[in-house]
């Protein structure tokens, strides 16, 4: 994750590069992050389900690898198509977030999986704490060095995974691999024919569909509103990956405790939503840092949810439910670029600090608003059904009041 952070300030800056006005850069800017989403939409649960198969080992490994590919083609970029061919490998190979979720469920148990979990978002937030800022100041040298750092980085990764990596799924408790369960369309009629997590996968499918639309705009947008370059942009993600990371390794452990994880999910959803509305109103740049701390709780409702959705799950199907979970987010991917590039490009053209401009933010407070809804009418019904195996005297209804 180091390696993704060192480009998120730098490459939407980088296709301005190949493009003539602010609107251009913002629709071409979507179309690629949505060919980066189709890849990961469709490789998500193909990584998953072979993961079940074979170990999540190799496909860490071979993930890595890809990445570093992808990042070398990035920087080699000598026109938009070559942008989208890197694209294409970063997405079929960033599939492999799946494999780390399951991973993480693999070496964990039922009481402590939302502690697990919420280290791998730990990592991730590491990751973004000193890649946005070192990419921030790479990328004011040259746009083109972030992603030369970066493809290091991730190759380095491939070889620590093959020398020091241990594979976390014992072969009892491998399964068959099967077309089937590596559709993503498949995928998601397995999901949403649960009626005992039905609700929750739609909540997960809002809430990433609203990250994506502001994850995808942030960089333009702060640049359009408030005249933001990389080192800018490099220190707000540095704060929001510092932010996420002292929540999910130092506090998430002490939250659960003290609200249980039903309670602290609908609270970091509805704290997430206020923050998106209140990104778009702000009217300078120094707001925009302090709503990054005060959105601190939203750090936890992922881990969360997360947590009480594995506990429903056959742990044999672990690998296939976090391929099928990461295929809602990539298909966001696919489909929110385009919408939130398309709408910062409707409103690029009004002055700094208009609060029109953040349309965008808008729209997600109002996705992640219906997801606090439907979260809260699911939990209201009753307890959360946890599946035989991985019943244990720490059930997620005994926290849920």
């Amino acid at each position: 994750m180091l390696g993704v952070g060192l480009a998120v300030p730098v490459l939407p800056l980088l296709v301005g590069d190949f493009l003539s006005s602010p609107d251009e850069q913002a629709r071409w800017y979507g179309i690629l992050a949505a060919t980066f989403g189709l890849m990961q939409f469709l490789c998500m649960p193909l990584l998953g389900a072979l993961s079940d198969k074979i170990g999540r080992r190799p496909v860490l490994i071979f993930s890595s690898a890809g990445m570093g590919l992808n990042f070398l083609v990035t920087a080699w970029a000598p026109s938009l198509m070559w942008l989208f061919l890197g694209r294409f490998i970063g997405g079929a190979c960033s599939a492999s977030m799946s494999t780390a979720s399951a991973y993480a469920s693999d070496i964990s148990t039922p009481a402590n999986r939302a502690k697990t979990f919420g280290m791998i978002g730990a990592a991730f937030g590491l990751g973004f704490i000193c890649g946005p800022m070192l990419g921030g100041v790479l990328g004011s040298i040259n746009y083109h060095l972030p992603f030369y750092v970066g493809a290091g980085l991730c190759f380095a990764n491939a070889i620590f995974g093959f020398f020091f990596v241990k594979e976390s799924l014992t072969k009892d408790k491998r399964s068959r691999f099967s077309f089937a369960k590596s559709n993503p369309f498949s995928s998601f009629r397995r999901l949403f024919a649960r009626p005992d997590i039905g609700a929750l996968i739609i909540v997960f499918a809002l809430s990433a569909f609203a990250q994506v639309l502001q994850q995808t705009t942030w960089v333009l947008y702060t640049n359009f509103k408030f005249g933001w370059g990389p080192k800018e942009n490099g220190i707000a993600l540095f704060l929001v990956g510092l932010t996420a990371a002292v929540v999910q390794a130092g506090l998430l452990s002490t939250l659960i405790k003290r609200m249980g994880e039903v309670r602290l999910s609908l609270i970091g959803l509805l704290v997430a939503s206020l923050i998106y509305f209140a990104n778009g109103l702000a009217t300078a740049g120094w707001m925009i840092y302090a709503l990054i701390v005060l959105n601190f709780l939203s750090y936890a409702a992922g881990p969360a949810l997360q947590a009480i959705v594995s506990k429903a799950t056959d742990p044999k199907e672990q690998g296939a439910l976090m391929g099928s979970l990461q295929s809602l987010s990539s298909l966001s991917i696919v489909i929110a670029p385009v919408i939130a590039t398309q709408l910062l490009a409707e409103v690029s053209h009004y002055p700094q600090g208009d609060w029109r401009m953040g349309v965008v933010f808008y729209l997600a407070s109002g996705l992640q608003l219906i997801g606090v809804f439907l979260a809260w009418r699911f939990f209201a019904k009753g307890g959360v059904p946890v599946h035989p195996a991985n019943q244990t005297t720490a059930t997620v209804a005994a926290t849920s009041a």
